[in-house]
């Protein structure tokens, strides 16, 4: 890497003296600019590409088998409240909600008042509005944890993480290590 950096300032220096002439900047200067520059950029690249961030897979692989639970669930025992399916599927809330969105946006669960079951979604409207106001927090902020989330969409916890599951089942997010939401 020194070596390859070594070259690099060197390229830059001998084809920057034209610019060297119009800016009036000494050489040492351009070293010192282009070193600054490179650190950075060498800085930058590993924390995007090196960071071992939960992976938009990892995701998937979490929520799609909450849903997976939930799914056979409710097929095999039919419309059940929220809690009996927490206490059937053995899911904490969270994964449940994240498990539900999942199933809402494969059109797959409906909820009556407060009993959920397996038919063509009647979700779609709540969580995928939920959804594409949470993407667009993401794309304005660029990453945010659950409680930013919370505050910027003036949703509660589970209505976020349901939207939360259906950004992750059409494959549009992804987690960092410090349980961040970033876009794909």
């Amino acid at each position: 890497m020194i070596i390859q950096k070594h070259y690099f300032f060197q390229f830059c220096i001998k084809k920057s003296k034209i610019l060297l002439q119009i800016l009036q900047i000494d050489i040492i200067s351009l070293q010192i600019l282009l070193a600054l520059f490179l650190d950075r950029l060498i800085l930058y690249y590993y924390i995007h590409f090196n960071s071992g961030g939960t992976s938009v897979r990892d995701i998937k692989s979490k929520f799609g088998n909450s849903a997976g639970k939930i799914w056979q669930v409710l097929n095999e025992k039919g419309c059940l409240k929220k809690d009996d399916l927490i206490q059937t599927t053995s899911l904490n809330e969270t994964d449940l909600h994240t498990g539900i969105g999942w199933l809402a946006r494969e059109n797959k669960i409906s909820r009556l008042q407060d009993c959920y079951q397996l038919e063509n979604t009647n979700l779609e409207s709540e969580i995928g509005t939920h959804a594409g106001r949470i993407w667009k927090i993401l794309d304005i902020w660029g990453e945010a944890d659950i409680e930013t989330i919370k505050r910027l969409s003036d949703l509660d916890k589970n209505q976020v993480h349901s939207a939360i599951g259906w950004l992750a089942k059409e494959d549009k997010i992804k987690l960092d290590k410090k349980n961040r939401f970033n876009l794909k």
